[in-house]
């Protein structure tokens, strides 16, 4: 009975440290394995690189753009942008052009 009693105590002594150990192997895990752990560093990593790229060609159209309306300010009009916008817009051409479709 003294034995049991012993080995009881031991148990119940023993109980919070392993409770503590445990809850500290699952905050491990989820530090490693978790959606924002260890692991997922690298996926993060290449999506990062992925937005990079994304960004760097949407500053590229952006310019381009910007590019293109500067050509059309009304102080100082490029002739060459201005008529090929008339012509997109209305639809026009000299009689003696030859309209080849690109599409």
């Amino acid at each position: 009975m003294a034995q049991l009693a012993k080995l009881r105590m031991l148990f119940a002594s023993a109980l919070g440290p392993a409770l503590a150990l445990l809850l500290l192997m699952l905050l491990m895990a989820y530090a490693v394995l978790g959606p924002n752990g260890l692991l997922a560093w690298g996926q993060y990593t290449r999506q990062l690189e992925e937005r990079r790229v994304e960004l760097a060609a949407a500053q590229a159209e952006r310019a381009r753009l910007a590019h293109r309306v500067s050509l059309l300010d009304p102080r100082h009009v490029d002739p060459d942008m201005a008529d090929e916008m008339i012509r997109k817009e209305l639809n026009v051409a000299h009689p003696d052009e030859v309209i080849v479709p690109l599409r």
